[in-house]
Parts: C-alpha cells; sequence; structure tokens
C-alpha cells in the first residue's frame, strides 16, 4: 500500500474504507488498533493499524477503549470521492 499514492491499495483495503465510511466499523485503542467490522474483529488483524499508518482513517482515541472509525479526506480522496 502506497501512503501517498493510493493507486496500490488493495481491494481488501478498499473494502474496508467502504465500510468505514459507511459506519459500519469501530476501532479499539491499545498498542495495535483493532478494527471491528458490524461487531466483529477483522479477520486481517493488521488492518486498523495499517490503514491509521498509512492516513486513511483516523487513529483511535486512547481514552476510549473502542469508539467509531472514521475516514480522513486521503481515505475519502482513495475511494475517488471529490
Amino acid at each position: 500500500m502506497a501512503v501517498a499514492g493510493t493507486a496500490t491499495l488493495s481491494g481488501r483495503d478498499r473494502a474496508l474504507l467502504r465500510a468505514v465510511a459507511a459506519g459500519r466499523c469501530r476501532l479499539g485503542s491499545g498498542w495495535q488498533p483493532v478494527l471491528l467490522i458490524d461487531g466483529l474483529a477483522c479477520a486481517d488483524s493488521a488492518a486498523g493499524h495499517r490503514l491509521v499508518t498509512a492516513g486513511l482513517i483516523d487513529p483511535p482515541d486512547p481514552g476510549r477503549p473502542v469508539g467509531p472509525a472514521s475516514i480522513t479526506a486521503l481515505g475519502w480522496r482513495a475511494l475517488g470521492a471529490p
């Protein structure tokens, strides 16, 4: 996955971004962010960390064990939104 150029996002990462954009995801804080989709942990355990590090979703709030996941402006651009 490229951070600056999003052309190399995998299909899985695009699907995860669409789920975050649709409000279906929560993000758990801790030593590595855990992405929950529809209340279930994402099978790709590194997905939350990867998307946060790439700047595509906002990092979790360290004061909350689990909170809503939110997509960043870069994430929206990666999905083709203006």
